[in-house]
């Protein structure tokens, strides 16, 4: 079994459990005001919405959000709480039609690619959002283990900004906070 399918099915073996803890707070709310600053409507894409905890604060900046996850469970949870359609899908391959988004929200989700697939995956990003569309994607800073039988890749501040532009984004903004790395990035026309 590859690190995609124990992630996925770690997530759905404990899909309630998950589901409670997510639900309890937005990040968006927390940490994604610049991101929503740089929205002006629009269509957005919350890849890896999980249980839905964004979906509402991304549809009251944009005219309709998708919400995508390889996560079946999470999608049924997550039914109603935004103004847009949910997608079952993964990241690496979008199932979207290229220049579909004005803005990609990735909150804790892309931390699940595995380092190979990374650029190809941001890559992806970049082929479904619009030139100058913004992408807010956010990853761990290198921890040990991984927890529950999830894959984590875990990055460094310096490394992860690398890899973001060298996938065609120009870096807007970047933070860390505890073990959160954040980048705020416009797709270059």
């Amino acid at each position: 079994m590859d690190d995609v399918a124990r992630t996925v099915g770690a997530y759905e073996s404990a899909a309630d459990a998950y589901a409670e803890k997510y639900l309890s707070q937005s990040a968006a709310s927390r940490y994604g005001q610049a991101f929503l600053d740089h929205l002006d409507g629009g269509r957005v894409l919350d890849v890896g919405c999980g249980p839905g905890s964004d979906l509402a604060v991304l549809a009251d900046a944009a005219d309709e959000v998708v919400g995508l996850d390889i996560t079946a469970s999470f999608l049924r949870t997550a039914k109603g709480r935004g103004n847009g359609p949910l997608v079952r899908g993964d990241m690496r391959s979008l199932p979207l039609d290229a220049d579909a988004v004005d803005g990609i929200w990735s909150s804790a989700s892309f931390l699940h690619v595995p380092r190979a697939d990374a650029a190809a995956t941001l890559a992806e990003f970049g082929r479904v959002l619009r030139s100058d569309g913004v992408a807010f994607v956010s990853v761990k800073r290198r921890e040990s283990g991984a927890p529950d039988g999830r894959n984590f890749t875990y990055y460094d501040p310096e490394s992860f900004r690398t890899i973001v532009a060298d996938a065609g984004f120009d870096v807007v903004s970047h933070r860390t906070i505890d073990h959160w790395i954040s980048i705020l990035a416009r797709n270059r026309p």
